[in-house]
């Protein structure tokens, strides 16, 4: 199985792409690519988001995915970052259905208990746990693109439970 994950954002909007055979006799996860799209704030609201849609198809295009998973959107105090942070989310889903691809979601506290073990985990735990399941050299370039791991090896993780109850095939 080939997950994209995206972490989305208004002015970053990092993906990673994590692959694990449940075939082999030890399932590893392995890193395929990472990366942050980075977006100018002197462009306009359209422009940015036609630049998202733009990276993230081509990356899913040339990765292959077998599904794209992406952090459930979380309530937030300011109505207008909660609004921007929406339009880039759908997007990433467009992106993703426009390629026919499935799209699963997980909250911020499921992807982080399922990549650190504690749900309220700070960025750097994050970027350390990723860094050391996919055994990379060095942290992903962003923490935004280690989200975006984060978010895919979530998905992975949750795919193995299921797997072993019985529940996917």
């Amino acid at each position: 199985m080939r997950v994209f994950g995206i972490d989305c954002g208004t002015e970053f909007t990092g993906y990673g792409v994590v692959e694990v055979d449940y075939e082999a006799r030890m399932p590893r996860l392995q890193h395929v690519a990472a990366g942050t799209i980075r977006l100018n704030k002197k462009e306009k609201t359209p422009q940015r988001l036609a630049q998202v849609y733009a990276e993230l198809t081509a990356g899913m295009a040339l990765h292959e995915p077998d599904v794209v998973a992406i952090e459930e959107v979380f309530f937030s105090a300011n109505a207008k970052s909660a609004l921007k942070l929406g339009q880039v989310r759908g997007v990433a889903m467009l992106a993703a259905a426009s390629l026919g691809l499935e799209v699963v979601e997980y909250a911020p506290l499921k992807i982080k208990s399922s990549v650190v073990g504690y749900g309220l985990a700070a960025k750097e735990q994050v970027q350390f746990m990723v860094t050391r399941l996919l055994e990379l050299d060095e942290a992903p370039e962003s923490a935004d693109a280690a989200d975006a791991l984060a978010i895919a090896i979530c998905h992975i993780h949750t795919s193995q439970t299921l797997l072993a109850q019985g529940a996917l095939r």
